[in-house]
C-alpha cells in the first residue's frame, strides 16, 4: 500500500505537469518560430530508510524539438526566416544576449528595430536603430538597408547595420522558461555566415498539432488512472484502520 501511494502520487504530479508543458505547446502552436518543448517522466529510488521497491517518477526536461517549422510567404520588408540551424540574437528582458527564430520585426516609436514580442533586436555592435526612412530592406545576409525620406531611387540606399545571426546546433543551445534561447554553459555562438535568412517570409511553429492532441487526450486518461489508484489506497487504508478498531 505505501509502495503504490509513492508510485501513483508522483506519476500524477509529473503527469500533470507533462500536460502542463503540452498545453503550452498546444497555445503556441500558431506562434511564430516557437520550438515544441519535450518532457518525459523516470523511475527514481526514494532514498532513505525503507523498502527498496519504493519510487518516485521523476519529470525530465528533455529539451526541445529541434524541427525547422513551415516557411511561411509573407512579403513584407520587416519579415525573415532564418536558416537552419541560424538564430536571431536579441536582448532578453533581463538585458542579456539570447537567441529567438521569431523573425516578424517591427520598428517602435523610437526607431528601434524589435520583435513582435518587444525584444530590442541586436546587430553587430548592439541594438539596432533605423532612422527616419520611406523604405527598408534586409538582405540574405541580414544587412540592413533604408531610403532615407527624401530620397529617391535605389542608388540612394543606405547600409544602417547587420542583423546578429549567429549559427548554434541543438546540443549548444537551451531553452528556458521564458521561451528564449541561450548558450549553453561553456559554449560560444559563431556569427553564421553567407546567406543566413530569407526576407519577406516568416518560420511557423513546428508543433504537432495533432500529436499534441492525441498526447493531450493520453495524458488525461493516464492521470485518471494514477487517481484511481489512490483513492483504492485510501479505501484500503479506511478498510485497515476498521479492522484495528474492531480487534
Amino acid at each position: 500500500m505505501d509502495r503504490a501511494l509513492y508510485v501513483a502520487l508522483s506519476g500524477a504530479i509529473a503527469t500533470q505537469r507533462a500536460q502542463t508543458a503540452n498545453a503550452n505547446n498546444l497555445a503556441n502552436a500558431s506562434s511564430t518560430g516557437f520550438r515544441s518543448e519535450l518532457v518525459t517522466a523516470q523511475a527514481i529510488n526514494v532514498d532513505g530508510p525503507g523498502f527498496q521497491s519504493r519510487v518516485n517518477s521523476q519529470l525530465n526536461e528533455t529539451g526541445w524539438d529541434s524541427g525547422q517549422g513551415a516557411i511561411i510567404q509573407t512579403d513584407r520588408n520587416l519579415d525573415v526566416a532564418l536558416r537552419p540551424d541560424n538564430w536571431l540574437a536579441v536582448q532578453a528582458p533581463d538585458g542579456t544576449e539570447a537567441y529567438t527564430k521569431a523573425g516578424d520585426l517591427q520598428i517602435d516609436v523610437n526607431g528601434q528595430l524589435r520583435t513582435a514580442s518587444g525584444l530590442a533586436v541586436l546587430g553587430d555592435g548592439g541594438p539596432l536603430t533605423i532612422p527616419p526612412s520611406s523604405q527598408i530592406s534586409i538582405g540574405g545576409d541580414g544587412t540592413v538597408s533604408v531610403l532615407p525620406q527624401g530620397a529617391a531611387g535605389a542608388a540612394t540606399l543606405a547600409v544602417v547595420g547587420r542583423l546578429k545571426v549567429v549559427s548554434g546546433q541543438p546540443s549548444q543551445l537551451q531553452r528556458r522558461e521564458d521561451g528564449l534561447f541561450r548558450a549553453t554553459p561553456g559554449q560560444t555562438l559563431q556569427p553564421a555566415a553567407g546567406e543566413v535568412l530569407n526576407s519577406g517570409a516568416l518560420e511557423g511553429s513546428n508543433v504537432n498539432l495533432a500529436g499534441s492532441l492525441v498526447t493531450m487526450i493520453q495524458l488525461a486518461r493516464q492521470f485518471e488512472l494514477q487517481v484511481k489508484v489512490l483513492r483504492a489506497v485510501e479505501d484500503d487504508a479506511t478498510a485497515a484502520n476498521s479492522l484495528v478498531k474492531i480487534s
